[in-house]
């Protein structure tokens, strides 16, 4: 079987994966999205598709509810380790806007929203580490610290909060963090990411790994991956080791690839005098051979009629921040997603039930319809490229007429393009977003009055990865009101078309 490089060509960042049964599960960060923590599954490491998520919401507060100007755009769950221990699954994360770390566990790992326990504080980046009959998180940026668990994983034990070992400050711009721990042939296995400075061997994201016999030190250090494969020095980095079925090793790490987001490789691992070597003479191969039969699955990012017959949220699709419930619908009327303005807001970033899916590259294009009939004035409803600096195209209602209007949020300002011929027939109105991510992160916006002839609106957006958001761009379907609560919007029929 072939694996090719990039393996996954989507936002799937801070990977944990485990061995269970005849599936390898995954698990990645999916932050303020809601349900979240996604549960993928693969049968052979190159083929994935989403089965479950560890949680439907995280919390019922201001800042999951995009009220009183708070959000958690850049936060919410964060770098999830995954295991299995003593016949139940768990799952931990941080939540940075909550202060808080919480542990989910489930007796099923193909179930949706797990129990979880909650402790206070931040155990950033945290590892599971099973060791000696003993459970432990080991955490932390530069300084990584250790602290070990109740039997059952619900807390922390008291005073065992200690400091493991510091690591290199010299010439490095970000410190180990993004720990992923494993115990093999009588060693603990320690794997980081770290960043050195520019002027610093490659000055790109590498990845570290420490290795001792003894939870008492010493620590060993090695750098054990350190390529970009071509990529504007965008180091491959951050990520797991993984053991097969037939015992050979593979590594997943991600890339930062501009607007689409961070980005899956999978490599290969041989061992040398007890240490991972990754990739094939150091570098990332294009592609390479594995053993194993291939099993197709679903992609994560599909197009989908949104004609269902109950209110169950297809799998490939997130919400931004938690959803209103009762304020959107696929049985109110059948064969269309309806959202109905039940929160007022004055753009995209702070809308309730903007609904949102993974773009993949090199190109996403994507097209709906909707029926714009039941809008209130000061209503806006479409597509949207759904990124901290996004772009939109749809219908706004104003003194009872309908026009097209795109924005643009750049880093200071939403600019608006308005069409200035009002009239169009809102029961019947086409929208297409095209995401180019091999010709400078642009994204174009086209509308239709009959399905079939498109017309370029707006000015093209240039997307560009920001950290205050931290997520590839994803299409968002969006409804919002800014003046009047009530008004109806109903889509169908997202298409998606890729390259």
């Amino acid at each position: 079987m072939k694996i090719c490089n990039p393996l996954i060509k989507s936002d799937l960042p801070d990977i944990d994966i485990i061995r269970e049964g005849e599936f390898y599960y995954l698990v990645t960060t999916t932050m303020f999205f809601t349900p979240g923590a996604p549960i993928l599954r693969s049968k052979d490491l190159k083929n994935w598709e989403i089965v479950a998520y560890i949680f439907d919401k995280i919390a019922d507060n201001d800042i999951y509810e995009l009220k009183n100007g708070k959000n958690a755009y850049g936060a919410g769950q964060w770098a999830t380790s995954l295991c299995k221990h003593n016949g139940m699954f768990y799952a931990c994360f941080v939540c940075n806007d909550m202060k808080k770390t919480y542990i989910y566990y489930s007796d099923d790992i193909e179930k949706s929203y797990w129990n979880r326990y909650e402790i206070p504080g931040i155990f950033h980046d945290m590892s599971f580490l099973f060791w000696q009959d003993k459970s432990y998180l080991v955490y932390g940026n530069g300084d990584i610290k250790i602290v070990q668990l109740t039997e059952d994983l619900s807390a922390i034990e008291e005073g065992t909060n200690r400091t493991l070992f510091s690591t290199d400050k010299d010439g490095i711009m970000l410190r180990c963090e993004g720990c992923r721990a494993y115990v093999k042939d009588g060693f603990i296995y320690l794997c980081f990411i770290e960043w050195p400075e520019a002027n610093v061997g490659n000055g790109r994201r590498r990845e570290i790994c420490y290795r001792s016999s003894s939870l008492e030190g010493p620590f060993e250090r090695q750098i054990i991956f350190d390529d970009d494969m071509g990529y504007n020095n965008c180091g491959i980095a951050q990520g797991v080791l993984i053991e097969n079925f037939d015992g050979n090793w593979y590594s997943m790490l991600f890339q930062d690839h501009g607007a689409v987001g961070r980005i899956p490789y999978l490599l290969p691992v041989t061992w040398k005098d007890n240490w991972p070597v990754i990739g094939i003479d150091g570098n990332a191969p294009v592609d390479f051979e594995i053993d194993g039969t291939e099993n197709p699955t679903a992609d994560i990012a599909i197009s989908d009629s949104l004609n269902h017959d109950d209110n169950i949220l297809p799998l490939q699709f997130q919400w931004n921040h938690n959803p209103i419930n009762e304020a959107w619908s696929f049985t109110d009327r059948p064969g269309y997603l309806r959202l109905r303005n039940a929160q007022l807001s004055d753009n995209l970033l702070t809308a309730r039930n903007t609904l949102t899916e993974r773009t993949i590259s090199p190109k996403s294009v994507f097209t709906i319809e909707g029926d714009f009939s039941g809008m209130k004035g000061g209503d806006y409803a479409g597509l949207a490229a759904f990124m901290g600096i996004y772009g939109t195209i749809g219908l706004k209602k104003s003194n009872s007429e309908y026009y097209i209007v795109s924005t643009r949020k750049d880093e200071d300002e939403i600019k608006l393009n308005v069409s200035d011929v009002p009239g169009f027939k809102c029961s019947h109105f086409w929208m297409k977003i095209e995401f180019d991510f091999e010709n400078d992160d642009t994204a174009y916006f086209y509308y239709s009055v009959d399905g079939n002839e498109y017309h370029m609106f707006g000015e093209p957006l240039k997307m560009i990865y920001t950290l205050d958001v931290f997520v590839g761009y994803r299409i968002g379907i969006f409804s919002y009101g800014t003046k009047n609560l009530g008004g109806v919007v109903d889509f169908r029929n997202l298409t998606l078309f890729t390259k």
